[in-house]
C-alpha cells in the first residue's frame, strides 16, 4: 500500500499523505505501481466523459482535457517541453541535450510541441466521446503509464542522482516483467491485439531515439513519453 501512495503522491495532485519515513525500496516498488495510477486516472476521465454524453463532444473534450492535466498535475507535460527545446537545441551532442534540459525556462520549440500534443489530444477526445469508446480513454492513460516501469527495466538512466536513479536502482526486474505479462494480457483482451502491438512499437521507436541521444534516458525524456504515448494510442483508436 505503500507503494501504491507513493506512486499516487509522485504522478497525480491528489493530497496522499504519508505516514512516517519510507525507503529507497518502498520508492522502487512504486513503480509497480503506475498502471494502477493510470487506471485510476482513467476510471475518473471516463466517468466524467459519461456524466457529460449529454453536453457537446467538444464541450466535454475540453473539460476532460482541463481535469486531465489538473489530475497529473501537467507533470509528463513538463518533461515533453524540456525534451523538445533540447532535441532541437543540442543535435548531435549528448551533453548540450542534457543541459538544455535543465534549463527551466520554455523556448518556441517546447510552446508549439504542447500545444500540438494538447491539440491532438482534444481532437482525438472529441472523436472518442461522441463514439462513446470509454475503452480508448482507460487504456491510453494506462499503457502509456506501463510505458515507464519497462523503460526503467530496459534502459539506462543517465543522470547520477535524483528520483530516477533511485527508481532505476532498487526496480525489481522480475516483478516488472510479471507486471508486463499482466497488463499485456489484459489488454489484448480489452482492446485487441493490433492496439497492444502499436503501443508497443511506439514505446521501442521513442526508445530508440533516447538511446540514439543520450544513451539512456532523463526524467524529462520519460515524462516525453508519456505524452506521446497517449496522444498516439488516441489516434489509433480514432484511426482504427
Amino acid at each position: 500500500m505503500r507503494a501504491l501512495l507513493i506512486a499516487l503522491q509522485f504522478l497525480t495532485i491528489l493530497p496522499v499523505r504519508l505516514q512516517g519515513e519510507f525507503t529507497e525500496q518502498d520508492i522502487g516498488r512504486s513503480l509497480l505501481f503506475y498502471p494502477v495510477v493510470g487506471l485510476l486516472i482513467g476510471i475518473v476521465i471516463s466517468l466524467l466523459g459519461w456524466s457529460l454524453t449529454s453536453q457537446s463532444p467538444m464541450v466535454s473534450a475540453i473539460l476532460l482535457l482541463t481535469v486531465w492535466m489538473t489530475i497529473t498535475g501537467a507533470l509528463h507535460l513538463d518533461g515533453l517541453a524540456d525534451s523538445a527545446d533540447a532535441w532541437l537545441g543540442g543535435i548531435g551532442d549528448k551533453a548540450k541535450t542534457l543541459s538544455i534540459m535543465k534549463d527551466p525556462a520554455a523556448g518556441p520549440i517546447a510552446v508549439v510541441t504542447i500545444v500540438l500534443v494538447l491539440l491532438i489530444k482534444f481532437v482525438m477526445l472529441t472523436v472518442l466521446l461522441s463514439q462513446q469508446n470509454w475503452w480508448a480513454l482507460i487504456w491510453s492513460v494506462i499503457l502509456a503509464r506501463t510505458a515507464l516501469p519497462l523503460l526503467f527495466l530496459t534502459t539506462d538512466y543517465v543522470r547520477p542522482h535524483g528520483l530516477g536513479s533511485i527508481l532505476k536502482q532498487q526496480q525489481s526486474a522480475l516483478h516488472t516483467r510479471r507486471l508486463m505479462l499482466a497488463v499485456g494480457v489484459l489488454a489484448l483482451f480489452s482492446i485487441g491485439l493490433f492496439a497492444l502491438l502499436f503501443g508497443l512499437v511506439v514505446f521501442l521507436l521513442l526508445r530508440y531515439l533516447m538511446e540514439r541521444r543520450l544513451n539512456g534516458f532523463t526524467g524529462d525524456t520519460a515524462g516525453a513519453m508519456v505524452e506521446l504515448l497517449e496522444a498516439a494510442i488516441l489516434i489509433f483508436f480514432v484511426l482504427f
